[in-house]
């Protein structure tokens, strides 16, 4: 028997029309927002101003001359060019808009497997569209119900599951980061996040922790001169 080859799809980069109506996906967990935004906020220090970070933003791509979106709960992109004056950057097209992008991330619904399918025809699953179509380096999903948290590479075009190391943690080669669950208080919210440590395992603070610490330097600094008999209110 002769084995039938397999039809690859025909894949463009091309620029979503004005008038296309990008999908509102109802968030199936309030925590998902949470987990997105506390993701972005620990960044604040590396982010510049060429990258595009971002929550439920869609990734195009045209497949067999087919418009196909779909918006990762968060994402990363090295360089994205610049837009016009005015203009508000509604859905990315990578190659036509910047780079590739470089991780995906989406956190595990309870009702819809789509996270993880790999269909591979319209409308496509997420995980074939990300590993197949965008083919992005770093695929992240987090299951908030079980605290489980994976990190897959791209390997010779698949998926390849990733261990963490000894501390529970991923490495993120794109961002340079380790990324792992965190248990702990944020803006009145105690559940598990997702958080990143640099290369020397140091915790990437919040805005509001990074204004803690250094609170708590100056009031430090303020005491120490006390003692020396200056007041820091005269300085």
């Amino acid at each position: 028997m002769v084995a039938t080859a397999v039809k690859l799809p025909s894949i463009t980069w091309e620029p979503l029309p004005i008038d296309y109506v990008l999908p509102d996906d109802p968030v199936e967990n309030i925590q998902q927002p949470l987990l997105a935004a506390a993701l972005t906020d620990a960044l604040q220090d590396i982010i510049k101003p060429e990258m595009l970070i971002g929550s439920n933003f869609g990734l195009v791509a045209t497949v067999n001359k087919k418009i196909i979106v779909k918006a990762p709960d968060w994402l990363y992109v090295p360089r994205v060019y610049p837009l016009a004056s005015g203009i508000i950057r509604r859905s990315y097209t990578q190659n036509l808009e910047g780079d590739p992008v470089a991780v995906v991330m989406e956190f595990l619904s309870d009702t819809d497997g789509g996270e993880l399918s790999m269909r591979s025809t319209p409308p496509f699953g997420k995980f074939y569209f990300y590993e197949q179509i965008l083919q992005v380096p770093t695929y992240i999903t987090y299951d908030p119900y079980e605290s489980n948290l994976e990190v897959r590479y791209l390997e010779q075009g698949k998926y390849i599951l990733q261990p963490a190391d000894a501390r529970g943690r991923c490495w993120i080669p794109q961002l340079g980061l380790f990324l792992g669950i965190w248990a702990g208080e944020r803006l009145g919210n105690q559940i598990n996040w997702l958080r990143w440590w640099d290369a020397d395992g140091n915790l990437l603070l919040w805005g509001f922790e990074r204004a803690e610490q250094e609170r708590q330097r100056a009031e430090l600094l303020a005491a120490k001169l006390q003692e020396l008999g200056i007041d820091p209110n005269n300085l």
